[in-house]
């Protein structure tokens, strides 16, 4: 219970950045259970399964940020990676939560992004592509990858 206080703790400060608009909060039946103040409806408590897909993404977001923080302070974590739901935002909480990877990144912390969107596309420079190829086979293109073999 002390430890995923302390996430949700960090996992704040992360959605503050992201999306001001909720705050994470123990459910008061399941201690291990979270809830969201919503401070749009003045602080009404809902379930996190009631938010949209964009809103659980930004919450999914600040627990990881939230725990590789907590993480980090025992053992150093220099690289996150995040596999989809950025199909889910709009442009503008796209824009966020890249603003906010973007800052993580200027602290020296590898980001990887793995995803189909053509909005990423456009704005991430360095990118990895994975083609498929004959054979059940791929090719992988991009920034420091090579043939082997």
């Amino acid at each position: 219970g002390i430890t995923f206080a302390r996430v949700v703790q960090f996992a704040n400060q992360k959605l503050q950045l992201l999306q001001k608009r909720y705050l994470l909060v123990p459910d008061d039946s399941d201690p291990l259970s979270l809830n969201v103040l919503d401070n749009y409806q003045g602080g009404e408590k809902r379930a996190v399964q009631n938010l949209s897909g964009g809103e659980s993404f930004m919450v999914s977001l600040s627990l990881a940020l939230g725990l590789a923080q907590m993480a980090s302070k025992n053992v150093q974590v220099d690289s996150l990676f995040l596999d989809e739901g950025f199909g889910t935002l709009d442009e503008e909480s796209l824009d966020t939560a890249l603003s906010t990877l973007a800052n993580i990144q200027q602290e020296g912390k590898l980001i990887g992004i793995i995803s189909h969107i053509g909005l990423l596309k456009e704005r991430i420079g360095t990118q990895i592509s994975i083609i498929p190829a004959h054979g059940g086979k791929s090719v992988i293109q991009g920034a420091g990858c090579q043939k082997i073999g």
